[in-house]
């Protein structure tokens, strides 16, 4: 009897295995591929590719770089938004490595950079990150990329302000105050801090005895380059930019394919999108899409 009733359990469990193996491997998967080649669903399922003289140039969902082989920005494009992919081999400068992407890992108190007396090995902390990007795509769109909390030559305005401190921790009488982003012999942004001199920092020296105090400047705060012009999206692949990113880059790119600045608002256009459902996500350009359009309307002959 209990060789019997064993038994009978066995074979209907083999039984509900062999059931759900033929829903949940095969009845589901062939019921999804099928829908999939619905017509209106076909394209989205193999992943929005886009192709350009019969070869597949891109996907709509996921971002590229519109740069030359170091990682410049090819005047007669769309730059997209930054991406923090970076590829173990190196071999794409400019990100955009769709098998090894992630986030930044960096959040606002990400200030202060590690400094190495050779300079390839120094590492930003986030606020220097957007400086210097924010000041790179000011100089190439003609636009202010100066911002708060951020030195002219585009790293974080940080002190470190050393001395006797208080209860809560603030510095009550400076004794040295160093610009902590700004690597000697650099003049640093600000010449003294509460009567105290600032000096440059010193490479490999470590400054986390002062107070950190970042200094806002005189900037305005609504700066002509976006904030998504300087930040990666959380899977660094972002395929679209805001249209205020779009707007800036527009007068470049009329001047290198030669023609007139509304003609090229136009493609712009045409390549925005509104908030999903009119409310879900932001408005925003299709980068790819844009630079593809532009391409067959008016050829770059630079």
């Amino acid at each position: 009897m209990r060789m019997s009733t064993w038994i009978r359990q066995h074979i209907a469990a083999l039984r509900a295995l062999l059931v759900l193996t033929v829903i949940t491997g095969i009845v589901y998967p062939v019921a999804v591929f099928a829908v999939a080649q619905l017509p209106g669903l076909h394209d989205k399922a193999e992943g929005s590719l886009i192709t350009q003289d019969g070869k597949i140039v891109g996907s709509s969902l996921i971002g590229q770089a519109f740069t030359d082989g170091k990682g410049n920005a090819l005047v007669q494009y769309f730059q997209s938004r930054p991406s923090n992919s970076v590829p173990a081999d190196g071999s794409i400068p400019d990100g955009y490595d769709a098998s090894n992407s992630s986030f930044g890992n960096m959040g606002p108190e990400s200030m202060v950079d590690t400094l190495d007396a050779d300079p390839s090995k120094t590492k930003l902390a986030l606020l220097s990150t957007v400086c210097s990007r924010s000041k790179a795509i000011g100089d190439r769109e003609g636009v202010s990329g100066a911002r708060p909390f951020c030195t002219p030559d585009g790293v974080g305005a940080v002190l470190s302000v050393i001395g006797p401190r208080d209860a809560h921790g603030n510095v009550i009488k400076p004794t040295k105050v160093v610009s902590v982003n700004e690597a000697c012999p650099a003049k640093p942004f600000q010449d003294a801090y509460q009567g105290v001199k600032v000096d440059c920092a010193v490479p490999g020296e470590s400054y986390a005895t002062g107070q950190i105090i970042p200094i806002p400047g005189d900037v305005a705060k609504d700066t002509p380059v976006p904030a998504d012009a300087v930040t990666a999206s959380g899977s660094g692949l972002d395929p679209n930019i805001s249209p205020e990113y779009a707007a800036i880059q527009i007068p470049r790119i009329a001047k290198a394919r030669g023609v007139s600045e509304d003609r090229i608002r136009t493609v712009v256009a045409a390549h925005s999108y509104k908030r999903d459902l009119g409310f879900f996500g932001e408005p925003r350009v299709n980068v790819l899409e844009l630079n593809l359009d532009l391409d067959k309307q008016y050829p770059y002959k630079g």
